[in-house]
């Protein structure tokens, strides 16, 4: 459990209360869920500028971290079409793959491909299920993809000024904003309430809230004096009770009551802002094919990590389809900006290619 964990090293409830944050992010578990613990060791694999553990903005946005692999990627000869829908993996004869089919028709050979996609996306709507082994198909349904997840983006016209460390008179960026903010995190007892609410369909009534500012960073993102803070807030249920979709009024009540929040730690916030775009689990679903919103892929749980993950046999990139690999964040080691499931499913297919 999370909270033995920092029982056994803390003693500051709010300290706890922030760490804890970690541990539950994009996940929809309280801190006092088994196996919680492994998402804040999650958290710190890897490094950044032989840092280990450290995390950063990426200058220009996170687009600009695709662009860098796009742009390593046509400098090595690669051919990147974006915009250009797959609807089905092409298998042969003996169910090897032979390429895929864009939705425009259009056939791409090739002896092996590599999915950054979600393994439901991959296998349940992208392969012929009579192509997949039984057992297979079963495990890839019963994944675990719900998601607490709504992140806001928001416009302000001003930055944010907190009453716990006030804004310097220019107006300028302060130590605290350039970094992450975590908000309703006074206690783990807090976030595992706000869990228990969205148990029942209902939305956390006080979401925990993690707000970054970019801008404070990296000006190029806002005009001048202007900011882009950009919320992601838990516990949101993919379904609400009674079997309600996301629809605009709950998704603009919702972030009202984000918002509220945010009001009582920095005043004047609400009156900052000049835009919003509010992405509940069923947008994030919808738009950028995370199931359930998961930004992982699946959840991070102990059931669904290691030779689990995706499916058990099947963790080392290789799919039952000869060819096909998986290399997003529902391959092992699971999500985040780190390229591990991508870099080591290059190697494994690099290794089948040289004996084809």
């Amino acid at each position: 459990l999370l909270g033995q964990i920092l029982d056994h090293w803390f003693e500051s409830e709010p300290l706890k209360a922030t760490l804890a944050t970690d541990a539950v992010i994009g996940a929809m578990a309280s801190p006092h869920t088994p196996g919680s613990g492994y998402v804040l060791l999650h958290h710190v694999m890897g490094e950044l500028e032989g840092r280990r553990g450290a995390w950063g903005y990426v200058a220009g946005g996170m687009g600009a971290l695709s662009q860098a692999i796009a742009h390593a990627a046509t400098a090595r000869g690669a051919h990147i079409f974006a915009e250009k829908a797959v609807c089905r993996v092409l298998l042969g004869r003996d169910g090897e793959v032979q390429g895929v089919m864009l939705q425009d028709g259009t056939e791409v050979r090739s002896k092996l491909v590599l999915s950054n996609a979600s393994p439901q996306i991959t296998f349940l709507e992208l392969i012929p299920q009579e192509q997949l082994p039984k057992d297979f198909v079963q495990r890839i349904r019963q994944v675990d993809t719900r998601s607490p997840v709504t992140k806001i983006n928001v416009a302000v016209d001003r930055l944010p000024s907190f009453l716990a460390a006030p804004n310097a008179r220019n107006g300028q960026p302060l130590p605290h904003h350039q970094c992450s903010i975590h908000l309703n995190c006074e206690g783990t007892q807090l976030l595992h309430q706000a869990f228990i609410e969205a148990t029942h369909g209902r939305p956390s009534s006080r979401p925990m809230i993690e707000l970054c500012i970019p801008s404070a960073l990296d000006p190029g993102l806002a005009p001048p004096g202007c900011h882009v803070v950009s919320l992601f807030t838990q516990y949101t249920p993919s379904v609400l009770a009674g079997g309600r979709s996301w629809d605009e009024q709950a998704r603009n009540a919702y972030a009202d009551t984000v918002f509220d929040c945010i009001e009582d730690y920095a005043p004047g916030f609400k009156a900052s802002i000049i835009g919003r775009d509010v992405l509940t689990p069923s947008d994030l679903e919808r738009i950028f094919g995370l199931p359930g919103g998961n930004i992982f892929h699946g959840g991070m749980s102990l059931d669904q990590l290691y030779f689990a993950r995706p499916a058990p046999s099947y963790s080392g990139y290789r799919s039952p389809i000869p060819g096909l690999y998986l290399c997003g964040s529902g391959a092992h080691p699971g999500g985040g900006v780190m390229g591990a499931a991508g870099r080591n499913a290059a190697q494994v297919a690099i290794k089948d290619f040289r004996h084809l």
